[in-house]
């Protein structure tokens, strides 16, 4: 029922988009009805037992029976055979179920309306017509046996389990239909590669932590025979060979050990047919020179699982966000636009929707408790409360209405000329409450003069007003983040950079003047990584709230989610 439900929204979506009113109009007046009832076989002989033959509704008994004869018109002789002889049968439970009601009338009205028809289609009706003017008509043996109670069930049984077989085996599926099974398929897919994603990760852990203490038990000199638990004191001199002997064997079972959790993680990337574990690990034999620092430049690419590149924007991305569930991604653009997107096929898209701010946007921040609000900050100094169910701004505020008053506040501001930002906001997983972080800018071509001032200011979700302020003195405005090694200040368009830790803390996203951003390993002993091209700097990273999967952002105007291992 579920996936009839879509496939006639999908109708009605289209019959609007392309202005066909009077066939909506049709089309609803026919979902009324319901002449199939869905193929839905006990609601077929509901309708038909009782409804249309004790309510002596026999034109629309017809309209049904003709209904099934046409469904069914491209299938076998044998079929449409069968389909004919129960269509006779369910006529004459008709004549016998309103001469037992005492309505002879309806019974000539009957052949009345549908006589000559039923006569080219079989001539055994003709013995048919006397039936209504006999007294007594169930005790004549030509129709005795239509009025056993016997006949009747078998009548409902077999029109069941004909019902049953054609439409299970014989009604061909409509393409609308298929879509919605099909985005049903790609949905359970989605969700059990997520599932394999995170058994991955979790045995990647347990392999990283492996490969660490191998590569400090290999890392050179006498200390390599032993196990890192053992101290330098023991190692001195009072090691015995009995000791030696079980410090090899740690060794030999730690490897070993390191090798079960390959092979189970070999098994894992077979079953999700989309991770090719050997691209991941390296081999035994090079284990010691994952220990070495690497360059940016020499990073292995990221393995993908899966990829989605939005291209809703027409400038440069400024900022792109995950909401709390990370079902939605919010993403704003130089031009002053935020779009609220989703990359989840199977997701509801009643959401999406594109914001104009009018000033370009710095910062964004979704509630930590749901996704229904999203918090816009922009270069002007303003911030915008997005609710996303009513696609409506709930509240305007303006930070430098926030500002203390006092005489060196109030000297601070004329002597900038207050040029705002808001740098940052974030959204407290407890209270409602959230803090913004912004920063004036004066322009001036010498250090001095282009220093500004920057303040923290804590806001009340609930009556949206300031609950307190404070204000850091001078600072440059342009000394508000590091850099990542890929990033070259003279390159960048942007002022400042970004990075994102995931979900487990142990992989960090950076922003990058590259095509590329770096993505370094803070826990583990594996190397770092580089995501998947763009044709522009990255400008932008965020990584989903509990998935191994990150966005970034780019100058090129695109946005990409792309899932790793």
């Amino acid at each position: 029922m579920e996936k009839m439900k879509f496939a006639e929204e999908l109708v009605r979506e289209f019959l609007v988009f392309r202005g066909f009113t009077n066939t909506l109009q049709a089309f609803e007046k026919e979902l009324a009805t319901d002449i199939g009832k869905g193929f839905h076989v006990d609601k077929i002989l509901d309708l038909i037992f009782s409804v249309y033959i004790p309510k002596f509704e026999a034109d629309k008994l017809f309209d049904l029976l003709s209904f099934f004869k046409n469904c069914f018109s491209y299938s076998d002789s044998n079929l449409i055979t069968v389909l004919s002889k129960l269509e006779q049968s369910i006529l004459r439970y008709y004549i016998v179920n309103a001469l037992k009601c005492g309505r002879k009338d309806k019974v000539v009205e009957l052949f009345g309306s549908f006589g000559n028809d039923l006569l080219r289609r079989d001539e055994s009706w003709s013995s048919w017509f006397a039936i209504p003017y006999l007294q007594n008509p169930h005790l004549d043996p030509q129709y005795r046996v239509y009025f056993s109670e016997e006949w009747f069930r078998a009548l409902h049984l077999s029109i069941r389990n004909f019902l049953s077989e054609i439409l299970n085996a014989y009604l061909r599926t409509p393409a609308l239909l298929k879509i919605s099974s099909e985005r049903d398929t790609v949905s359970r897919l989605k969700k059990e590669i997520k599932q394999y994603s995170r058994k991955l990760s979790h045995v990647q852990t347990l392999l990283e932590e492996k490969e660490a203490l191998l590569c400090r038990t290999r890392s050179g000199g006498e200390e390599a025979r032993f196990p890192p638990s053992l101290s330098c004191e023991t190692h001195a001199n009072s090691t015995s060979l009995m000791e030696e002997r079980e410090s090899f064997q740690s060794m030999d079972a730690q490897v070993l050990e390191s090798r079960v959790l390959r092979a189970n993680v070999k098994n894992l990337a077979d079953e999700s047919r989309s991770i090719d574990a050997h691209q991941v690990f390296q081999d035994d034999s090079v284990v010691g020179s994952s220990c070495e620092l690497q360059s940016e430049e020499e990073f292995l690419e990221v393995k993908a699982v899966f990829q989605d590149t939005f291209l809703g924007h027409t400038s440069p991305i400024s900022c792109c966000r995950f909401s709390a569930s990370g079902n939605n991604i919010a993403s704003a653009s130089v031009d002053g636009t935020v779009r609220i997107w989703t990359y989840e096929s199977s997701a509801p898209t009643s959401r999406n929707a594109t914001i104009y701010c009018g000033a370009e946007i710095t910062s964004l921040e979704w509630d930590c408790k749901s996704d229904r609000l999203l918090l816009i900050g922009t270069s002007d100094g303003g911030i915008k409360a997005w609710n996303v169910d009513s696609k409506r701004v709930v509240c305007d505020l303006n930070s430098t209405e926030s500002y203390p008053r006092d005489s060196l506040s109030l000297s601070l501001l004329l002597s900038c000329f207050l040029s705002f930002s808001i740098l940052d906001m974030k959204c407290s997983p407890v209270e409602p409450i959230f803090v913004s972080a912004a920063a004036s800018r004066r322009q001036g071509t010498d250090y001095f003069d282009s220093l500004g001032f920057a303040s923290l200011t804590v806001w009340n979700m609930r009556t949206w007003k300031a609950m307190s302020h404070e204000t850091s003195l001078l600072f440059n405005f342009f000394e508000d983040s590091p850099s990542s090694w890929f990033c070259n200040p003279e390159n960048s368009s942007h002022g400042r950079n970004e990075m994102a830790l995931d979900a487990d803390g142990k992989r960090l996203l950076v922003t990058s003047s590259s095509i590329r951003a770096p993505i370094y390993q803070v826990r583990g002993n594996m190397s770092g990584m580089r995501t998947l091209p763009h044709s522009g700097s990255i400008t932008t990273v965020d990584w989903h709230p509990t998935l191994p999967i990150f966005l970034t952002g780019s100058a090129d105007h695109s946005v990409r989610v792309t899932s790793i291992l």
